[in-house]
């Protein structure tokens, strides 16, 4: 008969030890005890879905952010307020006539400097062309400044431009003339040409709608003397040699004289000898107009007022307009809004000759 082992009770000290042994093994049951009795493995799947769950937020945050970005930059590029890098071969400076007739080197200068110095403050405005190509609207001389800089060193094939949407040749041009008007005051004799200019090619209906419009934010005494420096380069500037160094008064008075009738002496007096300079220029001018002047009036005898008869416009089926005006002893005879080479004005000049003849 087997020998039965006589069982003891264990003491307090073994059953505590034993109990701390359980507490500190993870419980095997997942719906037990909360988080504390997960299995590692549990932690980790809770921690990575937690993870996740972050991360999902985070991607809507940036996606919802890069969309308001994405909003704004479409918003700034369709106002033309985004600066691009264009390549120089690209632009064409000559897509406007130009309002500056000269650029004084020493200014130029001054400008590479700080170009190469501190780089480009004020980027250039540019359109985009159906070619692929860039028109120049503003900042002709940042643009000659880099073009120089380019020739001589690299690292300026590219110039920091604003791409302006849609703009159109009156805006474009308003524009070129407000920035020129604001950094480097124009000559009066620059204003009246560019106003010409732009009205010969059909961008305004007409020389005193041009000059409205560039010059709107300019007093009414200022745009009457720019309407008088159009006068003057419509009459004279195909025979001034230095136009842009009128000064004021003699620009005025050339074109009362235009006004009254004086086209021809003037012309005749600037085509019969050149000047070696604006000063000789100027002299010849003062002796032309002061030829013109009437002789003053016996006010005891009285005397007529000169007349000035204006003939009916006519508008051209090409596009212009053609009007004349008969003052004493004078025809004047004014073609606007159309563009003549040297070879049609000689040719009208030449049935006008063979009338008279």
């Amino acid at each position: 008969m087997a020998k039965r082992r006589r069982l003891i009770a264990p003491d307090a000290a073994e059953i505590e030890k034993i109990e701390e042994g359980f507490a500190a093994k993870p419980g095997i049951n997942p719906f037990e005890g909360g988080a504390s009795s997960a299995p590692p493995i549990a932690k980790v799947s809770a921690e990575a879905a937690q993870l996740r769950a972050q991360a999902a937020v985070t991607d809507r945050v940036e996606l919802a952010r890069d969309k308001a970005d994405a909003a704004k930059w479409r918003e700034a590029e369709e106002a033309g307020q985004v600066v691009m890098l264009v390549p120089l071969v690209k632009i064409d400076r000559d897509y406007l006539r130009r309002d500056r007739m000269q650029v004084e080197e020493d200014e130029l200068q001054e400008l590479i400097a700080s170009i190469r110095a501190n780089g480009l403050r004020s980027p250039i405005e540019v359109v985009a062309l159906e070619d692929g190509g860039y028109g120049l609207v503003s900042g002709f001389r940042r643009l000659e400044a880099f073009s120089r800089l380019n020739r001589a060193m690299e690292g300026f094939e590219e110039i920091p431009a604003f791409l302006r949407r849609g703009a159109e040749s009156a805006a474009a041009y308003v524009a070129m003339v407000e920035e020129n008007e604001l950094r480097a005051n124009l000559s009066p004799y620059e204003r009246g040409r560019i106003a010409v200019l732009v009205a010969g090619q059909g961008v305004f209906a007409s020389v005193e709608e041009a000059v409205e419009q560039l010059f709107a934010a300019a007093s009414k005494a200022k745009r009457s003397k720019v309407r008088s420096f159009a006068a003057v380069h419509e009459g004279l500037g195909d025979l001034l040699q230095f136009p842009n160094l009128l000064s004021e008064k003699t620009g005025l008075k050339l074109a009362t004289a235009l006004r009254a009738g004086g086209q021809g002496a003037l012309r005749k007096a600037l085509g019969g000898a050149g000047s070696e300079d604006a000063r000789a220029e100027a002299k010849l001018l003062d002796t032309a107009l002061a030829a013109l002047e009437p002789a003053p009036q016996d006010k005891a005898r009285g005397g007529r007022p000169r007349q000035v008869t204006k003939l009916d416009s006519r508008r051209l089926n090409g596009g212009g307009a053609l009007s004349a005006e008969i003052g004493a002893n004078a025809l004047r005879i004014d073609l606007k809004g159309r563009d003549l080479d040297p070879a049609e004005a000689e040719a009208l000049l030449s049935l006008i000759e063979a009338h008279f003849r």
